[in-house]
């Protein structure tokens, strides 16, 4: 039944973050961390990201803007490695803690940046990697930062959801090796994260064909409404658990 449950909200994920380029980590985190624990869901989630991108990159095959992606991942995935590191440190309260602070945090900064438009370079999204990467490593999902820098490059739609699949791939794909290597990434975990991510994959060939038909203001409204559940469900798990 547990599994049922993860499935479900999965597939609910996927959908969504198939069509709005993220929110399957910030949806499905709350969920492993009820069910797992925090320092399992945190691997588990990464192997499940893996598989998430990997089915938005097919889904959208043509549109990946190889540049983009490369200029993001290169700072970005050793960035991400130690993140990681710097997370399998962490007491458990802090990993919820981080986690729930940071997605309330992105909502006034996603209006920040949305008020602030520009148009970013390729070495733009490498810093942006570089940052990005570390705080991936650490609170699981940074989408809400990287759709405004891909957005900003002038990406949309199918191109946008494919670029920024790419981009976080090596990022997550680090994060797993890293789990792996420093033993947090076990058979069990692995077989966790895999059952969540089939959900996400199938989610993400559902939302294809829902793209297109998204207004930008519908966007904005689940996204901040996302984070902010989330953010509260983490920070209620941080403050109801005992410490350690």
């Amino acid at each position: 039944m547990n599994f049922i449950f993860v499935l479900a909200v999965g597939l609910v994920a996927g959908t969504i973050s198939g069509i709005v380029g993220t929110g399957s980590s910030i949806m499905l985190l709350p969920v492993l961390v009820y069910e797992f624990g925090p320092k399992q869901a945190v691997p588990i989630m990464a192997v499940a990201a893996v598989m998430a991108n990997l089915s938005r990159i097919l889904a959208w095959w043509r549109e990946v803007d190889w540049r983009a992606a490369a200029a993001y991942s290169v700072t970005g995935i050793p960035a991400a490695a130690l993140g990681a590191r710097t997370l399998l440190t962490l007491p458990s309260q802090a990993v919820d803690l981080a986690i729930g602070s940071f997605l309330i945090a992105m909502v006034p900064a996603r209006h920040w940046l949305a008020r602030h438009s520009f148009r970013i370079t390729l070495w733009h999204l490498a810093l942006g990697g570089a940052i990005i990467g570390y705080i991936t490593g650490i609170v699981v999902s940074t989408g809400p930062l990287s759709v405004p820098l891909f957005l900003f490059y002038g990406l949309s739609k199918g191109a946008f959801l494919a670029t920024e699949a790419a981009s976080s791939l090596g990022l997550y794909l680090s994060k797993s090796v890293t789990f792996q290597q420093f033993g947090a990434l076990t058979p069990d975990v692995l077989i966790k994260g895999v059952i969540a991510g089939s959900s996400l994959m199938i989610g993400a060939f559902v939302a294809r064909c829902f793209v297109l038909r998204l207004d930008a203001n519908v966007f904005r409204l689940v996204m901040d409404g996302i984070m902010l559940l989330a953010g509260l469900s983490m920070l209620w798990n941080a403050f109801s658990a005992p410490a350690g």
